[in-house]
């Protein structure tokens, strides 16, 4: 095969330079990628050789040998894993964030398939190369192919690619990192401190100390008449090689857990909490998790693929085993490692596991554990914990109904009595503080804090300093339909259904209440002119005994969908059922007063909204009035009018008479 020079597919060039300057903080972390790359080769080729052990080609020993030459500045990472074709070093080498593994896993189905990992990102990992290389080189061949059919990459990282046949007489693949000269892009030091025995044990022991495969270097001894250290032709083993959850939890430290976090997840802080286990009974398996300090970018992508990694007995079978854990607790990091699964497990034997359904109430128990320790004895951290993972959290509520109780001790929300940007109420908060005679915890759903603080609904919960929760999450209005009570307290919406404060009003209030009831008799007529007006638009008009500022709002009858979850179905493209409203007016406002006052006028004869004819004794001033009054409440609401240029129409009528009557 001759030379090929070809591009990089898509936006590569780019998506090159931009990682090489800000994707990556630490540089050290190249070596970290390259090593968890050449450890998923090998674990790829022990799975492919379940098979086939003719892949093995003689040796089921794996290794990985690092080498680097000072003058020539070099550094090579040699696997002795599954290689690559030409077919794939194009497709993996050319695209960045392509997982050669992935295209792997496809191939594999039905009962003889074994599930492998997704051996790590073959791209972003791979291309952290270039961060102190200003060429890259990767020899490698697949095992099973003849020594002749190995293949030769070669990039600077921006002007694309060569690739060329050659020849390989071991399987695996050897990369060459070919450093930057005197200085980097950014006008720093040069990298020749990584040329050093010392510094890449360094490493190595930072980042790769837990991977099972023997990370080997030529040894090195001091040469007392150069005074310098000299290179020896025998190999020395620089990581333990043995996984760090299989080891007593006395003999980690704190940094070395945060030090494979980090690894674990490529992620830069440490983590707000972690647990390691050892689980014996029923099931025997070892459980390291995490909880993440920061969300990733595609948390609530759906296609994204997240889970625990999965061992058994230290074997590594797959990256993300989504059945360790429910789907609600996917931002946890870990690793799982069982004594008593087989080695060639698929996910359809995950599905239907008994050993696999121990393990993910083991799993989901431990977290909440984490999560609850967190929240009781680390306020601050659980605080950035809910900002990143609170709505994800919620999701448990009609996910796992077994942990329901536990999910309602842990959701906060924020509060119309607590202004503080940070100030989060849990359910026990808003209890404590209920009023005395106070049955029900009150919430408010809608689309920001400012807008549920400003609505209508909320007006006589202020007069009476009842607390209330106000729910703007998108998945609140989910929620609800979950949790409908707790510690014997019914959660009531205040924007639906009737309220019934009698219990815990004030006198104030009272006579207030006392004042609308006795108003019933005297809006009786106004409330059937209006009922006739608005027609099909409502399910009913009545007086509020929930307003106190505003002259009217909407509400959702007790079982129907409210205004806020309509409008989030339909802006999902959800078709659902027509929601009719009611209209509730306070007889006390004098906009109010004054549709009474035209409603005694009586005389006229127009056409309701919904074009029905309406009967006489409504005036044409009665009716735009109460046409406005609807429009009002449903923009209140956040709702959306029908006809915003009617409404317009109407409101500039009234304005104008009004300005006219003062010029008078």
């Amino acid at each position: 095969m001759s030379k090929e020079n070809l591009e990089f597919q898509t936006e590569v060039s780019q998506l090159l330079n931009l990682m090489i300057h800000s994707l990556y903080s630490n540089r050290e972390i190249f070596l970290r990628e390259l090593i968890s790359n050449a450890s998923d080769a090998c674990d790829k080729l022990r799975v492919e050789a379940l098979a086939d052990d003719s892949l093995y080609e003689g040796s089921s020993d794996f290794n990985i040998e690092i080498t680097f030459n000072e003058k020539e500045r070099t550094l090579k990472i040699s696997d002795s894993g599954v290689g690559m074709s030409k077919e794939e070093v194009v497709a993996n080498l050319g695209t960045i964030a392509k997982s050669g593994t992935k295209e792997f896993f496809s191939k594999l189905s039905g009962d003889s398939a074994k599930d492998s990992a997704l051996i790590g990102q073959f791209g972003v990992g791979f291309y952290s190369a270039f961060i102190v290389a200003e060429k890259v080189v990767v020899l490698t061949r697949r095992a099973g192919l003849s020594p002749d059919e190995a293949v030769l990459w070669e990039s600077d990282g921006q002007t694309g690619f060569s690739i060329q046949a050659a020849k390989k007489e071991s399987r695996g693949t050897e990369v060459t990192l070919h450093f930057r000269s005197a200085t980097d892009i950014d006008g720093e030091k040069s990298h020749d401190d990584l040329l050093s025995h010392w510094k890449l044990s360094e490493i190595i022991s930072k980042y790769s100390d837990h991977i099972a495969i023997p990370i080997k270097m030529k040894k090195q001894q001091w040469d007392e008449k150069k005074s310098a250290y000299k290179e020896l032709e025998t190999w020395e083993q620089v990581n333990k090689a043995s996984a760090l959850w299989t080891r007593q939890k006395k003999d980690i430290t704190e940094t070395q857990y945060h030090d494979f976090f980090k690894t674990l997840s490529n992620a830069t802080d440490d983590p707000l909490a972690f647990s390691h286990n050892r689980v014996e009974g029923r099931s025997e398996y070892i459980q390291l998790l995490f909880i993440p300090k920061k969300a990733p970018f595609d948390l609530y992508d759906r296609q994204q693929k997240h889970g625990l990694k999965l061992y058994v007995k230290r074997v590594f079978i797959m990256d993300d085993a989504e059945q360790l854990l429910p789907n609600y607790l996917r931002f946890v990091k870990g690793v799982v490692d069982s004594s008593d699964l087989p080695l060639n497990i698929s996910r359809e034997i995950l599905q239907e596991s008994r050993d696999i359904k121990s393990i993910r109430d083991g799993c989901t128990k431990r977290v909440l554990n984490m999560i609850t320790d967190l929240s009781e004895k680390s306020p601050d951290k659980f605080l950035e914990f809910w900002k990143e993972f609170g709505q994800c959290l919620k999701e448990g509520f009609g996910e796992d109904f077994s942990n329901k109780e536990k999910l309602a001790k842990l959701a906060r929300f924020k509060s119309s009595t607590q202004n503080g940007e940070n100030d989060l109420v849990s359910l026990d908060d808003y209890i404590a503080r209920m009023k005395q005679g106070q049955e029900k915890i009150y919430v408010i759903t809608g689309e920001s804090t400012q807008a549920v603080l400003s609505s209508p609904h909320l007006e006589i919960f202020k007069k009476k300093d009842i607390e209330v929760l106000l729910l703007t999450d998108r998945v609140d209005e989910w929620v609800l339909n979950f949790l409908n009570e707790y510690e014997g307290k019914g959660i009531q919406s205040i924007t639906k259904g009737a309220l019934d404060l009698d219990k815990i009003e004030s006198k104030e209030t009272k006579d207030s209440e006392s004042e609308n009831v006795d108003n019933s008799d005297k809006f009786k007529a106004v409330i059937e002119k209006a009922t006739e007006v608005l027609g099909s638009s409502v399910k009913e008009v009545r007086l509020s005994s929930r307003l106190t500022d505003s002259a009217c709002c909407l509400i959702s009858d007790e079982h129907d969908v409210s205004g806020h979850l309509e409008r989030l179905l339909k802006s999902a493209g959800q078709s659902i059922p027509e929601r009719k409203p009611i209209l509730e007016i306070n007889p006390n406002h004098p906009l109010v007063e004054q549709l009474f006052n035209e409603s005694e006028r009586g005389g006229g004869n127009i056409v309701g909204a919904d074009g029905s004819s309406v009967s006489d004794g409504i005036t044409d001033k009665f009716s735009d009035l109460i046409l406005v009054l609807f429009d009002q409440a449903l923009l209140a609401e956040g709702g959306q009018l029908q006809d915003p240029s009617l409404f317009v129409k109407r409101l500039n009528g009234f304005l104008l008479d009004g300005l006219s009557k003062k010029s008078v």
